[in-house]
C-alpha cells in the first residue's frame, strides 16, 4: 500500500472517514447481493449498516445507490453530503415508525416484520442520526465539490422518465401474475422490496423475478440519473495555444528536471499554473479523476503553488486529484504540498551514451541483433524533425501509423499523442530504412522509426518505437544503437527509453529464493503480458543495460485508489474509454512565432540566481552605488604597492612612518567627522583613525557610506595615537580592495555544523584554525625535508586504478568516458610504488591524497593524505627507525622540540592549551602483538589458541565478528579493541597474524605471522610498516584468495593485479615499506580532531533551497 512522505499534512480525517464507511458499506451490499439469496429477516450486514442509517440490502439497487454516493463523497460534492442527509433522515422516519407502532404513518406495515431487535435498533438509530446531521453540518465547508451547469434539469429528467416507466413495468408485472395491482400498497411495496426496505411478510406474495426485474429497472433510472447529476464539470483550464506557449516557456528554462517534461504539451491536457506563473500541473479528467502527469512542469521553488492551485480545482469541481508517473522528487512535492499518498508504480529505463557499449558481453543479444539488421542492408538516419521534408515527414507519419494495426495507442504521461506537428521541430526521428543495394545515403524502404521528444538542451524521451512487420530482425536494436553512437555529435547524454510497471516483480522473481508471493504475482502479470506486453517490455529493455528511475502513483485516500487506477488504465490504453482526440488541433503562424522565440531565447541568469537575505541585497545595493560613483569594488593589483602586514606595525612610542595597510573591517564606528575601524588580519588588529580635516570630507563620507564589516579595505596613513592614546594607523587615503557581499560573524559564529559548511568564513572568524593549517604545513614540509635528506626520491603515482589494490578497504568507483570502463579511486599507491622499486628507481616515496569509501568519525576520514616509504635491501626494523625520525623531526617542526601532547583516552581533543607535552626524545618501546593482547585479556594467546576460546573473550568485550573471520583475524579485532585505544607513549606493536596482511613477508622465525609493525600513540594507529613481500608465487596466492573473497560478497578485499604480479615476477630486491597517515600526524601534534586539520572537511550538502529558503546568512 502507498506511504505518506514525512511531514506531508494529513487530509481532513472526519471527510476520509466518511467516504471510507460508505465505501464498505457498498462493498458489503455488493458481496449480500451475490452470495445471500433474500430472507424475510434483515441480515447482520444490514442491521450494523442500519444503525447507522446506511441502506445496505442484498439488492442491485442498494449496491448502485452506496456506489454512486460513494462516488460523491469521493469527489467531495456537496451533493454527496445530501444523500447521506436524506438517508438520517429516513432513519429517523423510521425510528418513528417503531416507537409509535398504533401510529398510521404511511406504509408503516412495511416495517412490522423486523421484530423487537430490529425496531430497537431503529429506535437508536434515531440518535445516531440526530448526532451525524450535526456533524455533517459541521463538515460541509470540506466537500466544496460543484455540478456541472444545467445537471439538476438533465437528472430530473432522466429520473421522471426512469421512474415512470419503472412504475408502469411493475404495475404491468403485477397485473400479469395475477396480483392486486389495483391496491397501491402493493405495487409501493413492490418497489420497495427492489429497493431491499421491506420484509417479504409484510407485503402480498409477489414473484421473485417480478421484484428482480423492477430492481433492475430501478437501478437503472437511479445510474442514468446520478451519473448525469454527478458529471464531472469540463476544466476551465482546457488547452488553448497560449497555454501551451507559456508550458513551451517553463520548458525552455526548467524541461531539463523531468525526461516526460515535454509530454506535458499534449492538446487533450488542461494545464493550471501556481500564482507566480513559473511552475504548471498538467491533467487530465477521466471517470472523475483529476488525473496529473509526471511531476510539475517549471520552476521547483513554486512547484507548491502548482499542486496547491490544481488542487483546489479538482475540490471545486469534485474531481479526485491523482498523479500518474512522478519521479521521487515530483512525488515528494506532491505529497508535500498536495497531502497524497506515494505507491511505486513501475520504473523508467534511462541510458547514458558514455556507458552504452555494445560490446561488452552483457549487451551480447543486442551486438547481435545489431549484426543481422546490418547485414540484411538496413541503414539507420537520425535528424531531427526540422530537418525532414513535408513530404518524408508525412509518410514517416503515415507508416507509423499503418504499422500500429488499429490497436491501442498505449501511453498518457510518455506518449505525445500528435506527429508531424510544425511546433515540435526539435522532435528527433531515427529512421530504418532497408537500402537493397541502393546508395547507403539514398534512402531505401522505411522499416522502422523512432520518435524522441526533447528532454531538456541535453537528453531525448522516446514517444513511439514501431517497426514494420516486414522488417528484418534487429531493427529496433540497431536504431537504438545508431542513436547511442551519435548521442555525442547531437549534444545528448541521455535517452528515457520506455516505462516499463511493475518491473520490481519481475527482477524480484527472478533472483534466487525469491517469494511465493513474489513468483505468484509475476506469473500473473505473465498472463496479463498477452494483452498488456508488461513483460515483453521489461525484457526488451533490460538488454540495453538501462539505469532504472522509479516512477510512483500519488492519490490521496486508499478508498479512491481502485478509481484512480480505473481511471489510469483508461488513459494509458489498457481499459477502453472513449476520449476526444486532440488530431487536427494546430498553432497558427503567431504562436508557432512564439514558441520559437521561446526555445532559442538564452537563458537569464538572473532567473538562476539564488534568494537573497535583506542583508545580502543591502550590500548589493552598496556595491551598485559604488560603481555608479566612480569607485572600484574589485580593482586589479598594484605591483608598486609596498604593503606591511598588520601584525609587523610598530608599536607605541616608535617614530611615525607611512605605512600601507590592507585588513578587513571588524568594527566600525562613525562619529560624524571621525570614523574609528578596526582592521583584522589573521590574529592581528589595528585601529583605524579616518578624519575628514587629514583626509577630506568626501574621502570619508565615501568610507562611511560603501564600507562595511566584513569589507577587505587598504588604508594609506601613518602610525600614531588616538586622542585617547591608543596606538592607531592615522588614514590619508583609503580605497576597497574587495566588497563582501555576505557579513563576517566576528563574534557570533560557533556552531560546529555552520563551521564546517562554511569553511572560508570559519577561517577568516577563528584565525587559530589558519594557526592549524600551517601547522599542517610544517608537518609535510618537515616529512620532504627528513626524506630528502636521507636519499628519498618522491614520485607520482596514478589515483584511477582499474583494479582496487594495495589495501584492504572499500573503495570509491567511477567511470572513465575516454576509455568506456569502470575505474576506482586509489586506496593506497602501494603497488605502483612497488613497481618503481623493481625498475629501480632505488629509495622512494610519495605524499599524496588516497580514498576509502567507509565510515567517518573522529580519527577516520574517507579522503585522506597519507605518506608511502619504500627502501630497497631493507626490512621493518629499517622503516622502523626511520619512522623516529620522521615523527621526532615533525614535532619540532611543530613545538620546537622533541614533544607531543599525549591526553587521556576520554579527553576531547580541543588543541595543546592545558595538555601536558610529553617528551619522546628516547628510544620507543616494541612490544609484539601476541603479547600485548595476552596482557589485555588477562591469559596468552597464540596461533594455537582454540577458535572458541577467541570468540568467547570477543563476546566478553563486546567485540562484533563478522562470520568469515578467522583466527589471525579474530586476534587482530582484539587488538584494535583492547589494545590500541589503551596506548599511550608512542608504540611499535610488532608480528601480527598473516591473514591481515597479505602484501607482507612472512616472519622469518615464527610460523604464521607476518613482518609488520604498527605504531600507535595517544590510542590512535599513526603508521604501519612491513618487510614487503617480494616472492611472487606466494603473493600471487594471497591475492588470489583476496580475490576470491571479493567474489564471496567482501567489499573490502583486494583484487588480483596481474601488471603488478607481472613486475614482481621480474625479480623485486628485499625491501622495508612504511606508511604513515599524514592526518593523523597532525592530529597526534596538534591534539585536534581530523576535521580541525583538513583545509576542507567533507559536509553532506544541504538540500536545494526551496520556495520559502534564502541564500545568505543573518549574523545578529
Amino acid at each position: 500500500m502507498g506511504t505518506r512522505i514525512a511531514g506531508a499534512p494529513v487530509p481532513q480525517r472526519p471527510a476520509r472517514l466518511l467516504t471510507g464507511v460508505y465505501a464498505l458499506a457498498t462493498f458489503v451490499a455488493l458481496v449480500l447481493t451475490v452470495l445471500a439469496r433474500r430472507r424475510p429477516h434483515p441480515l447482520l450486514g444490514e442491521e450494523v449498516f442500519g444503525l447507522l442509517n446506511v441502506p445496505v440490502a442484498p439488492t442491485v439497487v442498494s449496491v448502485v445507490v452506496l456506489a454512486l454516493a460513494t462516488r460523491a463523497l469521493l469527489g467531495r460534492k456537496r451533493i454527496g453530503l445530501w444523500f447521506v442527509a436524506a438517508f438520517q433522515v429516513l432513519g429517523i422516519y423510521v425510528g418513528l415508525v417503531a416507537l409509535a407502532p398504533g401510529l398510521r404513518l404511511p406504509f408503516t406495515r412495511m416495517w412490522e416484520s423486523r421484530g423487537d431487535l430490529g425496531r430497537g435498533l431503529d429506535v437508536v438509530a434515531m440518535g445516531v442520526a440526530a448526532v451525524a446531521l450535526w456533524r455533517l453540518w459541521r463538515i460541509r465547508h470540506d466537500f466544496t465539490g460543484r455540478l456541472q451547469r444545467g445537471s439538476w434539469w438533465l437528472a430530473l429528467g432522466a429520473l421522471l422518465t426512469g421512474a415512470g416507466a419503472t412504475l408502469g413495468l411493475a404495475w404491468l408485472l403485477l397485473g400479469a401474475v395475477g396480483a392486486p395491482a389495483s391496491q397501491v400498497e402493493t405495487l409501493v411495496g413492490t418497489v420497495l422490496e427492489a429497493f431491499g426496505g421491506v420484509g417479504r411478510r409484510a407485503l402480498v406474495r409477489v414473484p421473485e423475478w417480478v421484484v428482480e426485474v423492477v430492481a433492475a429497472s430501478a437501478g437503472l433510472t437511479i445510474i442514468a440519473a446520478v451519473l448525469l447529476f454527478l458529471a464531472s464539470s469540463r476544466p476551465r483550464s482546457r488547452w488553448s495555444p497560449d497555454r501551451e506557449v507559456a508550458l513551451r516557456r517553463l520548458l525552455a528554462r526548467h524541461g531539463a528536471d523531468d525526461s516526460l517534461g515535454y509530454f506535458a504539451t499534449r492538446r487533450d491536457k488542461a494545464s493550471v499554473f501556481s500564482p507566480d506563473g513559473r511552475a504548471a500541473v498538467t491533467y487530465r479528467v477521466v471517470a472523475g479523476v483529476s488525473l496529473a502527469s509526471s511531476d510539475p512542469v517549471g520552476h521547483p521553488d513554486s512547484w507548491q503553488g502548482a499542486i496547491e492551485a490544481w488542487r483546489a480545482e479538482a475540490r471545486e469541481f469534485g474531481w479526485v486529484p491523482a498523479v500518474l508517473g512522478a519521479s521521487e522528487r515530483g512525488a515528494r512535492a506532491y505529497a508535500a504540498a498536495g497531502r497524497m499518498r506515494v505507491l511505486l508504480l513501475g520504473d523508467e529505463a534511462v541510458l547514458d551514451p558514455a556507458r552504452f557499449d555494445v560490446r561488452r558481453t552483457s549487451m551480447s543479444p543486442v551486438r547481435h541483433a545489431v549484426r543481422r539488421a546490418a547485414r540484411a542492408g538496413v541503414v539507420v538516419r537520425v535528424r531531427r524533425q526540422h530537418e525532414i521534408g513535408p513530404g518524408e515527414l508525412a509518410e514517416i507519419a503515415d507508416r507509423a501509423e499503418a504499422w500500429r494495426a488499429g490497436e491501442t495507442e498505449r501511453g498518457f504521461s510518455m506518449a505525445l499523442g500528435r506527429a508531424a506537428d510544425p511546433a515540435d521541430g526539435d522532435v528527433l526521428h531515427v529512421t530504418a530504412h532497408a537500402v537493397h543495394g541502393a546508395q547507403p545515403g539514398g534512402g531505401g524502404d522505411l522499416v522502422g522509426v523512432l520518435s524522441l521528444v526533447p528532454w531538456g538542451r541535453s537528453g531525448a524521451s522516446l514517444d513511439v518505437m514501431r517497426r514494420s512487420p516486414d522488417a528484418p530482425n534487429g531493427v529496433t536494436e540497431l536504431m537504438v544503437t545508431e542513436l547511442m553512437q551519435r548521442c555525442a555529435q547531437l549534444g545528448l547524454r541521455r535517452i528515457s527509453l520506455n516505462f516499463c510497471m511493475f518491473r520490481a516483480v519481475f527482477e524480484d522473481a527472478e533472483r534466487i529464493g525469491s517469494g511465493s508471493l513474489t513468483r505468484v504475482g509475476a506469473s500473473v502479470l505473465g498472463l496479463l503480458d498477452r494483452f498488456w506486453q508488461l513483460e515483453r517490455l521489461y525484457r526488451s529493455n533490460e538488454r540495453y543495460a538501462p539505469a532504472w528511475q522509479p516512477r510512483f502513483l500519488c492519490y490521496d485516500d486508499a478508498v479512491s485508489l481502485p478509481q484512480v487506477a480505473f481511471a489510469a488504465g483508461a488513459v494509458e490504453g489498457f481499459l477502453p474509454w472513449p476520449s476526444r482526440s486532440p488530431a487536427g488541433i494546430d498553432l497558427d503562424a503567431d504562436h508557432l512565432a512564439q514558441i520559437a522565440s521561446a526555445t532559442d531565447e538564452p537563458v537569464d541568469p538572473e532567473s538562476c540566481s539564488p534568494r537573497r537575505t535583506e542583508q545580502v541585497r543591502h550590500r548589493i545595493a552598496t556595491l551598485d552605488r559604488m560603481r555608479a560613483a566612480g569607485f572600484e569594488a574589485y580593482p586589479a593589483g598594484a605591483t608598486t604597492v609596498l604593503t606591511t602586514p598588520i601584525g609587523d606595525l610598530p608599536g607605541a612610542g616608535a617614530t611615525a612612518e607611512r605605512l600601507s595597510v590592507v585588513g578587513r573591517v571588524r568594527d566600525l564606528r562613525d562619529h560624524g567627522g571621525v570614523a574609528f575601524v578596526t582592521l583584522v588580519e589573521g590574529a592581528d588588529a589595528i585601529q583605524v583613525v579616518l578624519e575628514a580635516a587629514r583626509m577630506g570630507r568626501p574621502c570619508l563620507d565615501a568610507f562611511t557610506s560603501f564600507a562595511d564589516v566584513g569589507d577587505l579595505v587598504r588604508v594609506d596613513g601613518a602610525t600614531g595615537v588616538s586622542r585617547s592614546g591608543t596606538p592607531s594607523l592615522l588614514a590619508t587615503t583609503w580605497r576597497m580592495e574587495a566588497k563582501a557581499l555576505h557579513p563576517l560573524p566576528f563574534r557570533s559564529f560557533e556552531d560546529p555544523t555552520a563551521r564546517a559548511r562554511q569553511r572560508t568564513t570559519d577561517l577568516l572568524v577563528h584565525p587559530r584554525d589558519v594557526a592549524l593549517l600551517r601547522r599542517r604545513s610544517a608537518v609535510v614540509a618537515s616529512i620532504r625535508r627528513t626524506l630528502g635528506d636521507a636519499g628519498f626520491l618522491e614520485v607520482e603515482t596514478p589515483m584511477l586504478h582499474t583494479v582496487h589494490g594495495g589495501a584492504s578497504a572499500r573503495p570509491f568507483r567511477t567511470f572513465s568516458n575516454a576509455y568506456g570502463i569502470d575505474l576506482s579511486l586509489r586506496i593506497a599507491p602501494e603497488l605502483h610504488l612497488k613497481r618503481l622499486l623493481v625498475a629501480g628507481l632505488g629509495p622512494v616515496f610519495e605524499l599524496g591524497r588516497n580514498f576509502r569509501n567507509e565510515g567517518a568519525d573522529a580519527t577516520h576520514n574517507p579522503e585522506f593524505t597519507s605518506l608511502e616509504v619504500y627502501q630497497p635491501h631493507a626490512d621493518y626494523t629499517t622503516m622502523r627507525d626511520l619512522t623516529e625520525r620522521l615523527v621526532k623531526a615533525a614535532a619540532r617542526s611543530v613545538h620546537g622540540r622533541e614533544v607531543i601532547p599525549l591526553p587521556n583516552a576520554d579527553t576531547v581533543r580541543a588543541g595543546t592549551d592545558g595538555v601536558a607535552l610529553v617528551d619522546v626524545s628516547g628510544e620507543w618501546p616494541v612490544v609484539k602483538v601476541l603479547d600485548a593482547v595476552s596482557a589485555a585479556v588477562g591469559r596468552r594467546i597464540t596461533l594455537d589458541t582454540d577458535m572458541d576460546v577467541l570468540l568467547g573473550l570477543a563476546g566478553e568485550h563486546g567485540i562484533a565478528l563478522r562470520p568469515e573471520m578467522r583466527a589471525g583475524a579474530v586476534i587482530e579485532e582484539l587488538y584494535a579493541e583492547l589494545v590500541e585505544p589503551a596506548t599511550l607513549h608512542p608504540t611499535f606493536y610488532t608480528d601480527f597474524p598473516v591473514e591481515t596482511s597479505p602484501l607482507t613477508r612472512s616472519h622469518r622465525t615464527e610460523a604464521g605471522l607476518v613482518e609488520r609493525w604498527d605504531l600507535v600513540v595517544a590510542g590512535m594507529e599513526v603508521g604501519t610498516a612491513y618487510s614487503e613481500l617480494t616472492d611472487p608465487v606466494d603473493q600471487r596466492a594471497r591475492l588470489t584468495e583476496q580475490s576470491l573473497r571479493a567474489a564471496a560478497g567482501d567489499l573490502e578485499a583486494m583484487e588480483v593485479d596481474e601488471d603488478f604480479l607481472h613486475a614482481l615476477e621480474l625479480g623485486m630486491p628485499p625491501s622495508g615499506g612504511l606508511g604513515i597517515g599524514v592526518d593523523r600526524l597532525v592530529m597526534l601534534l596538534t591534539n585536534t580532531p581530523i576535521r580541525a586539520v583538513l583545509t576542507f572537511p567533507f559536509v553532506r550538502p544541504l538540500p536545494e533551497c526551496g520556495a520559502d529558503r534564502e541564500v545568505g546568512v543573518a549574523w545578529s
